[in-house]
């Protein structure tokens, strides 16, 4: 998932780096700044099994010139091999490090935004619902968040539904990742599929924040079909096995209403053809309802995975484009 390495560019300055022991690249301007510049920190997406800074080089540098930003990407270890919650742990030690260094990068504390795509999605949320309890660190004053996924309860939302065989990311690939990812047996996904993992007691606890009814009904128009009372049986044994995948730190959106009030504005993007689509949604109307900003972009042919390809010539094709000029100009304008 690296691509092709993209040629050097003189007018950039990159430096691998631990920070807190956690492997990092920072790109920075070579121009010399008149004041204090921006920072963007960046976790890459991958569903936390593979990919790597490298393959958002492209995306990366694009940000550094047009938004003329300090960019901390965070090379933390993939799972299996690195087991769960490390991951999240090593993307929270890493910001928190910059957090408390941002002098020594000529970096204005206060305008540090926290982002990612898909998994890296995942984690900037979690992480920034995480510092709002540190009054010893600077504010946040923004998060960037890319076809996030956002729970593990509900897999029967209208997009996992529409987009169950779209690639890049297929309905029951969507658990088969989180399997690999948690080191579980993939002999679950069925159940997880079918929602057999989920108490009633807390389907009932979240409906309030993830069910089709809160989809807008412009998303239901295609290959909806709502789901009959009953449907769900609870297996107590899957539960124990996938619990993980129902608490807040792989489920960001169940944060309760007293952190997500103090979150910082938001971009959030969407794709059409994309499982994840109906997570960001609800994580929109959550954040709205709790009086956070958001700016809200949707790629009407986008898929799930694209941003990748963004510098790759004919494959950069116009959606892909449009998706990170579109990220590239909200943090210009911060």
């Amino acid at each position: 998932m690296n691509g092709f390495p993209p040629f050097k560019d003189s007018s950039l300055l990159t430096e691998d780096k631990k920070f807190d022991g956690v492997p990092v690249r920072i790109y920075q301007p070579k121009t010399p700044a008149t004041a204090k510049r921006k920072a963007f920190v960046f976790f890459h997406g991958g569903a936390g099994i593979f990919g790597s800074v490298e393959a958002y080089e492209r995306i990366l540098r694009h940000v550094v010139k047009e938004a003329d930003s300090v960019v901390v990407a965070v090379e933390y270890d993939l799972g299996p091999d690195s087991p769960y919650p490390n991951q999240y742990n090593q993307c929270f030690k890493a910001t928190v490090h910059f957090m408390k260094h941002v002098d020594h990068y000529h970096v204005d504390a206060s305008r540090i935004t926290i982002g990612g795509d898909s998994c890296g999605a995942n984690f900037a949320t979690r992480i920034c619902q995480l510092l709002v309890d540190r009054p010893d660190l600077p504010k946040v004053q923004a998060q960037v968040l890319i076809y996030p996924g956002l729970q593990g309860l509900d897999f029967y939302l209208p997009s996992y539904q529409q987009n169950s065989c779209v690639p890049l990311m297929w309905r029951d690939t969507v658990i088969y990742f989180c399997c690999l990812f948690l080191n579980k047996p993939t002999s679950v996904i069925k159940d997880v599929l079918e929602s057999c993992h989920v108490p009633e007691k807390m389907r009932l606890k979240y409906h309030k924040w993830v069910n089709a009814d809160l989809i807008p009904k412009e998303f239901k128009v295609r290959g909806y079909k709502p789901q009959a009372p009953g449907l769900y049986k609870f297996k107590p044994k899957v539960h124990e096995e996938m619990k993980e995948i129902l608490e807040e730190t792989f489920s960001p959106l169940f944060a309760k209403d007293e952190i997500v009030r103090q979150l910082p504005r938001t971009y959030l993007l969407t794709c059409e053809f994309d499982v994840l689509r109906d997570d960001g949604l609800l994580y929109k109307k959550r954040l709205e309802d709790n009086g956070v900003p958001v700016t809200w972009t949707h790629i009407e042919n986008g898929i799930h995975g694209i941003a990748v390809l963004f510098g790759y010539g004919f494959l950069s094709f116009p959606s892909v484009e449009q998706m990170v000029n579109d990220f590239t100009q909200f943090l210009k304008s911060l």
